[in-house]
């Protein structure tokens, strides 16, 4: 059987390379003890090799692995001067650019980086950070009083740090001027992490009462890079370009540690990303001028791709990677059609670092999210009704997944340090998703056991929407679910059961008023006579699910016949042979299937 490699990295890009890279036990693989020491390896080796290309931020700039590394120096050593102690968390309240990067590497150099979505709402952030404890927190200059209104709720505070824009008269000081100040060409501390330290934290969800923050050490960090590089992604000087944040854990190690450690070039977007749409207009071109090799995005920034123009050449690209949402068929589609190079599937999620499962390059089967990652293991199992494992299911049924091997965490954070109770068993981590996995290891995802909806790639907790809804005078019930959506992959629409007279668009106001961030607000409210319950007495939300492709589908098709049913407790569009309806449906990422006859 043959062997992909590169150099001695071995290549995962069929399914019988999996148990050739694991004849070597991973701990023999010599890799890096830490995140710092992986940077710290590639700049020694490559020092002038162009690290990041930063744009979205003025005029474009290069790092090379060298500046890259002293910049994280200085971030680095600029915490050790302010007394943060050895294993200490650093909060990141910052968009991307350079200096994020280097923020957050510093941080990890020297003890915890949390970075946290600066769109939250206060309590959220605050909450995130006096669960983890943060020391010093860099805040961009652009979030004005919220940081300040954020750092004086932190009673253990050290400094508040201002980067980006007009930062001289930051309260806690100007992040770049002060890092600026400190030695670029070491750390001036002794302490130096180990592969089981912890290296961040991040926020799941975003969107609870109760922030739940999942820890990642050193050695998770570092398998993930290594991993990601078993794609081919970063082979022969590949350039990953970066859209998504750097709260997200994509973002930090497919456009991040991965390539640093790859020695691979990565391309920034800035700090608005793929939002920026003066950047987005000339996509293709930055493609061609960078040699992007790959990029990795959520479906709605694929749906919003602009065409490629006539002679752009972007033969450098190899695949786009997307994951972290519903894809709908025509946006593969459309990709595949226009660039000429595969869109590659994925699946992962915080608790397992990154990534689990990913298509190999020279065998992708449709409809799964690919092959698990070399050293990880994936199956499908049955649980009771705490969410604990009672067996295994063969190949093919359908279960619940759960994950085991080196990118699992070790439990959410709690006040006393990781808890894996209710999570990680026998250490397998139970993810909450419904799908099996077939006689040749491919991983097929079929829905969620939980209720998270995602959008756009972020994550949302129906809960605080739900109880929201519920401080209404007139509410007596309340329950949320996403909504398939054609740009967003899902959007929240709400469930409502009142006690007296009020209009649907007032609940709709009242909801959105009180979101606690914009990505949470609901896209409708809709009052019902009573929520649907199982026979236990049960909220059933399936069925809700279903009645929110009814009425897209009845506003969207007007005229045209379909039924909606429930298999598996998924939601089914049922057809008749009718193109036009099967077209529109390829829009959304819709579960349908063509019947003989009316559907209804």
């Amino acid at each position: 059987m043959t062997h992909h490699t590169v150099g001695d990295r071995p290549l995962v890009l069929e399914p019988g390379d999996l148990p050739l890279v694991e004849t070597v036990p991973l701990a023999e693989r010599s890799l890096p003890a830490s995140t710092y020491d992986l940077l710290r390896r590639t700049a020694t080796t490559t020092p002038d090799a162009p690290a990041l290309h930063l744009l979205g931020e003025g005029e474009e700039v290069t790092w090379s692995y060298a500046e890259l590394l002293a910049r994280v120096h200085r971030a680095a050593n600029l915490y050790t001067g302010l007394g943060l102690a050895a294993g200490g968390t650093v909060g990141l309240l910052l968009p991307n650019s350079g200096h994020t990067y280097a923020a957050l590497l510093g941080a990890q150099a020297v003890g915890i980086a949390n970075p946290v979505n600066p769109m939250l709402a206060d309590e959220h952030i605050v909450d995130i950070f006096r669960l983890t404890k943060a020391e010093i927190l860099v805040v961009s200059a652009a979030l004005g009083e919220k940081a300040q209104r954020v750092a004086e709720r932190l009673p253990g505070l050290r400094a508040l740090l201002v980067a980006g824009g007009d930062a001289v008269d930051a309260p806690g000081g100007d992040f770049e001027r002060l890092a600026a100040e400190q030695p670029g060409d070491r750390l001036i501390t002794s302490y130096g992490p180990g592969p089981q330290e912890l290296a961040a934290y991040f926020h799941t969800g975003g969107t609870t009462g109760i922030p739940k923050v999942a820890p990642h050490t050193h050695a998770m960090e570092v398998y993930m890079a290594w991993a990601l590089g078993c794609s081919g992604a970063y082979v022969g000087g590949g350039v990953a370009l970066a859209g998504l944040p750097l709260f997200h854990v994509n973002a930090l190690h497919v456009t991040g540690l991965a390539p640093f450690m790859h020695g691979a070039s990565v391309v920034s977007l800035g700090p608005l990303g793929y939002r920026d749409k003066t950047l987005m207009a000339g996509f293709w071109r930055i493609v061609e001028r960078y040699r992007v090799t790959a990029f990795s995005a959520v479906p709605t920034v694929y749906a919003n791709l602009p065409p490629v123009p006539e002679g752009v050449d972007i033969s450098s690209l190899r695949a786009g990677a997307v994951g972290a949402a519903p894809l709908p068929g025509r946006v593969r589609a459309d990709f595949e059609q226009a660039v000429k190079v595969p869109m590659l599937e994925g699946y992962g999620l915080t608790e397992a670092t990154c990534a689990s499962a990913a298509t190999p390059a020279f065998a992708p089967r449709a409809g799964s999210v690919g092959l698990r990652l070399p050293y990880q293991h994936i199956k499908a199992v049955t649980v009771d009704a705490d969410d604990r494992p009672t067996g295994d299911c063969p190949p093919g049924r359908t279960g619940v997944l759960a994950i085991s091997g080196p990118a699992v965490f070790p439990g959410y954070l709690g006040p006393d340090g990781p808890d894996p109770t209710g999570k990680v068993f026998d250490g397998w981590l139970v993810t909450g998703d419904l799908g099996h996995v077939d006689a040749d290891g491919y991983v097929h995802l079929t829905g969620r056991a939980k209720d998270l909806i995602i959008r756009g790639g972020h994550n949302i907790d129906p809960r605080p929407i739900e109880e929201s809804l519920l401080a209404h005078p007139h509410v007596s019930g309340a329950a949320v679910v996403g909504r398939p959506d054609a740009h967003s992959g899902e959007v929240p629409v709400a469930y409502v059961t009142v006690t007296g007279p009020v209009a649907e668009p007032d609940l709709l106001a009242w909801a959105q008023t009180r979101a606690s961030e914009p990505a949470a607000a609901p896209k409708a409210v809709h009052v019902v006579e009573a929520l649907p319950t199982t026979t236990v007495g049960k909220l059933f939300k399936p069925e809700l699910v279903a009645d929110s492709i009814r009425r897209l589908l009845t506003e969207l098709v007007p005229g045209h016949a379909f039924d909606v049913v429930l298999e598996d407790g998924r939601a089914v569009v049922l057809i008749g042979p009718d193109p036009n309806l099967a077209a529109a449906l390829d829009r959304y990422p819709i579960h349908y299937r063509t019947v003989q006859g009316e559907p209804r």
